[in-house]
């Protein structure tokens, strides 16, 4: 089954690529597959002219359905994006360049949990070992789901299930100092079911990062990614050694200096603080690449 909308500000490879998720790959066509939620699905986008962000997204293997269900919140679909850019590109001249080179990226709405251990993975850590472990996890402790493309595919363990294992469980996927972590967390989130993880989207922002920042293995910056990425707090603003390079190159910030640079963008981004982030972030890979 294959499923197509029209969409705009959108770029596979701008949403995918920038460091917010890690289980979706390029495909030799440029398409991307990927699984979340239970699902595993192809998407390719069909650009209305050469290198636009408006045309079709094609999504193979989903039906309406899943579409509303899933896709449409998880791309974040119903947000107008060219507001955001309008907004943040009225800030200063660096964010508005960014933003040009940035075109079609979009914050993705992801699982609270599998986000939670993803970013505690990524600590000190690079992409393709990011995905490696993640994979590792999945494959291990993850529930077997339908074959895709030829393909075994599996869902991302729940805390129930990752509470239960042991450090010598772990050893074979290279987790190294993360192995403790995830399991320390995962006993504490499988205490009330989860019921405290979940209800952070509804909590004020102070209070969502003071829980996950309590959490074994979540410091300041892993916290600002879970609430960015997942818990939908856009004012957000992830720094970690490869933001302290841009606010440095861009802006003139002392490395070392992270609370100015929080403030900074407090004041300037505001409610939008994720959002510039993520269009700084990508800017600063293009120009340095």
């Amino acid at each position: 089954m294959q499923l197509i909308k029209s969409v705009k500000d959108f770029d596979l490879k701008n949403i995918f690529d920038c460091g917010q998720c890690f289980r979706w790959n390029e495909e030799e066509d440029g398409s991307y597959t990927g699984t979340a939620f239970g699902r595993t699905v192809n998407m390719s986008f069909e650009p209305d002219c050469e290198g636009g962000c408006s045309g079709r997204l094609i999504i193979d293997g989903a039906d309406e359905e899943d579409f509303e269900n899933i896709w449409k919140k998880y791309l974040d679909l119903d947000r107008d994006y060219s507001f955001i850019k309008e907004t943040l590109g009225n800030r200063d001249e660096v964010i508005k360049e960014a933003i040009c080179k940035g075109e079609g990226i979009r914050l993705l709405n992801q699982d609270n949990w599998e986000t939670l251990i993803s970013f505690i993975v990524s600590q000190n850590n690079n992409i393709p070992r990011i995905k490696k472990c993640i994979e590792g996890l999945c494959e291990k402790f993850g529930e077997e789901l339908p074959e895709y493309r030829g393909k075994k595919r599996y869902a991302f363990p729940g805390y129930d299930v990752l509470s239960k294992v042991t450090l010598e469980d772990l050893a074979d996927i290279k987790l190294g100092y993360r192995a403790e972590y995830i399991i320390r967390t995962a006993q504490t989130v499988a205490e009330d079911e989860g019921r405290m993880l979940y209800a952070l989207n509804s909590m004020p922002l102070k209070d969502a990062y003071d829980y996950l920042v309590s959490l074994q293995g979540v410091g300041p910056k892993v916290a600002n990614c879970i609430l960015l990425f997942a818990i939908e707090k856009y004012e957000s603003f992830p720094i970690d050694v490869w933001m302290r390079r841009v606010m440095n190159y861009l802006y003139g910030f002392p490395e070392n200096d992270m609370k100015g640079m929080a403030a900074f963008a407090r004041e300037t981004y505001g409610e939008n603080g994720g959002f510039a982030q993520q269009y700084l972030f990508y800017y600063m890979r293009e120009i340095t690449l």
